[in-house]
């Protein structure tokens, strides 16, 4: 059994499938498989079981997938540590999160962690879901995800950062413009402009109107909250969305105004990483940059 063995092993689990996994590391589904019967012979045990679709861990594969997971996570740890040692103080940090993420959170962290760490790289990993995020964040070699808190995932941990208001993006010549607030009442009769099913804001707000008895009519979507305000410019509906650092909070002028809906319990977003203990100094370090900047931003929104 090898540490490649237990990492091919992780991979085939989260993709529920030997050739795509094949596709992604470049080889044969034959090697892939070869890893797998390498682990199930040390175990003495079947780890997966096969079927029309692809293949799924057994009882005793999951017990090795979560030990292996966790393993993993701080042996990379360790190993980019070790790495920014030898680099001497250098290093990358690697951060998973949304299209529209950067702009809307970090881009003024981005700027002073780089000018404090001139010689520590950043990457980004886009990705169209706080659930794609967590799978990215656990099969890849990454530091980082910013996502849209949620229910705890097994291995991953989640530090929440601020809570986003919603407001109701509408046209500046809509009735519900003048408003100060609105209630649930005022949102019965709305065209909502929806967030994709698979977004973790989408089950907030979903599960937020629910609880709060409204219903909703929506016959438009949109990929994220850029694309909602823009089609509700454009007058193609309205748009409930979190209010992002930055936006002033009712409109200031414009063909939009963004009109406060305090009935739903704010979002909650932040940081996620497979175990911070195991991260590097960059990569805490340009952590703490955005958060604290996303909460002086909030502070002066307010």
């Amino acid at each position: 059994m090898t540490l490649d063995d237990l990492r091919v092993f992780v991979a085939v689990c989260r993709a529920g499938s030997l050739s795509a996994v094949a596709r992604d590391l470049g080889c044969t589904q034959s090697a892939v498989s070869q890893h797998v019967r390498r682990l199930e012979r040390q175990t003495g045990t079947a780890l997966l079981e096969r079927h029309a679709r692809g293949v799924v861990p057994t009882e005793a594969g999951r017990i090795v997938q979560a030990a292996a997971a966790d393993g993993i996570a701080g042996i990379d740890g360790a190993l980019r540590r070790v790495d920014d040692l030898v680099r001497g103080g250098g290093g990358t940090v690697r951060v998973t999160t949304g299209a529209t993420t950067v702009r809307h959170f970090m881009s003024e962290a981005v700027v002073a962690f780089r000018r404090g760490h001139p010689g520590v790289s950043l990457e980004f990993h886009t990705e169209n879901s706080s659930r794609s995020c967590f799978d990215a964040l656990a099969a890849d070699d990454l530091d980082l995800a910013w996502i849209t808190i949620g229910a705890p995932v097994r291995g991953i941990q989640q530090r929440p950062v601020m809570d986003l208001p919603w407001v109701l993006a509408v046209g500046a010549d809509d009735p519900l413009a003048a408003r100060t607030e609105l209630a649930p009442a005022d949102l019965t009769g709305i065209r909502h402009i929806r967030l994709p099913e698979n977004s973790a804001s989408r089950a907030h707000l979903d599960a937020a109107l629910a609880e709060s008895g409204i219903r909703i009519r929506s016959d438009t979507s949109a990929a994220d909250w850029d694309t909602a305000l823009l089609l509700a410019e454009l007058g193609l509906g309205h748009a409930l969305v979190p209010a992002l650092p930055g936006w002033q909070v009712p409109g200031s002028g414009g063909p939009l105004r963004l009109v406060p809906v305090p009935v739903l319990p704010p979002l909650a977003v932040g940081w996620a990483a497979r175990r911070w203990s195991s991260l590097a100094p960059p990569a805490l370090a340009f952590a703490d940059a955005v958060s604290r900047n996303c909460r002086a931003r909030a502070a002066r929104q307010q």
